[in-house]
């Protein structure tokens, strides 16, 4: 009978292993994988972080350009930018899984990535919880669960930490400045936005309806934001430019900040660090108030 019944456990560990795997991905899409992916293609920066979070990162057999975190991710084999893909090499590569980030320029190569029969997993977290979810979704995908479980707690965590750090905090108006020429910003539909919620703030240019709008020099005058913020690496985009203009809240009280973009913009697990150095700043803007 004990034969029987551990005959019968292996049995249906078996059959259990070999059941097919299925997630929904970001844009509701069912994807589905007969088993754990051991090739995959990551086609955005923050797609690596979340991979290698995950516990994945020594399975991605290509990459973008620009996926340069963590250190491991600058060795891996580069199948176009955000522009432009390969897809002979994507092929070549012989992935069992894509995980897509969508952009205006990249939409025109998703049809071609179809017709390649991979299975596709897009990827674009527009709040914050749901860097987590992402993590957990794709652990399932890559069979790395025990590890993406983890990390996607100890990020939810961080991130309801700050919440209760900051949930009381008076508002505090301000301008997220993403570069200069143009000057675009972020609108609430970005997942930028709802980190500056958390902390705190309020986006002046939040209600526009496109993701990334340009925006002119007298709107944001016209705004008068509290506190500016710009994220473009080097000096690009700097904040220096709004300095001739003494009038200004930001300006006159003494709150043009500058933050690590990549820790922001990329939708990915330094979002925690970023959320948090953001709202160091914020706080450190209503300490200037009179």
């Amino acid at each position: 009978m004990k034969k029987l019944i551990f005959a019968a456990a292996l049995f249906t560990s078996a059959v259990a292993s070999a059941a097919p795997i299925t997630v929904r991905d970001d844009d509701g899409n069912v994807v589905t994988l007969q088993k754990p992916a051991q090739r995959v293609i990551a086609m955005a920066p923050h797609v690596t972080e979340l991979l290698f979070t995950a516990g994945a990162g020594d399975k991605i057999v290509g990459a973008v350009t620009y996926s340069d975190y963590p250190e491991a991710a600058k060795k891996i084999p580069r199948v176009g930018d955000n522009r432009l893909i390969d897809l002979e090499r994507v092929a070549a590569m012989k992935p069992d899984l894509i995980v897509i980030w969508m952009h205006g320029g990249f939409e025109r190569q998703i049809e071609g990535l179809r017709k390649l029969g991979i299975p596709l997993f897009h990827s674009e977290p527009t709040k914050l919880e749901g860097i987590a979810d992402n993590v957990v979704r794709l652990g399932q995908l890559m069979g790395t669960e025990t590890v993406a479980n983890a990390a996607a707690e100890d990020i939810r965590q961080q991130f309801a930490a700050m919440t209760r750090q900051y949930a009381k905090r008076p508002p505090v108006r301000l301008f997220y400045q993403v570069w200069d020429k143009p000057l675009y910003t972020l609108s609430n539909k970005s997942i930028v936005s709802d980190a500056i919620n958390l902390c705190g703030g309020v986006n002046v240019f939040g209600e526009l309806k496109v993701t990334a709008p340009v925006v002119s020099v007298e709107a944001v005058l016209q705004e008068n934001p509290e506190a500016i913020f710009g994220t473009s690496e080097k000096d690009y985009g700097s904040i220096n430019l709004w300095k001739p203009y003494p009038t200004i809240l930001a300006v006159k009280n003494n709150n043009l900040f500058r933050l690590d973009g990549e820790l922001l913009n990329r939708a990915g697990p330094r979002m925690v660090a970023g959320t948090k150095a953001l709202c160091e700043k914020i706080e450190e803007a209503r300490q200037h108030r009179n």
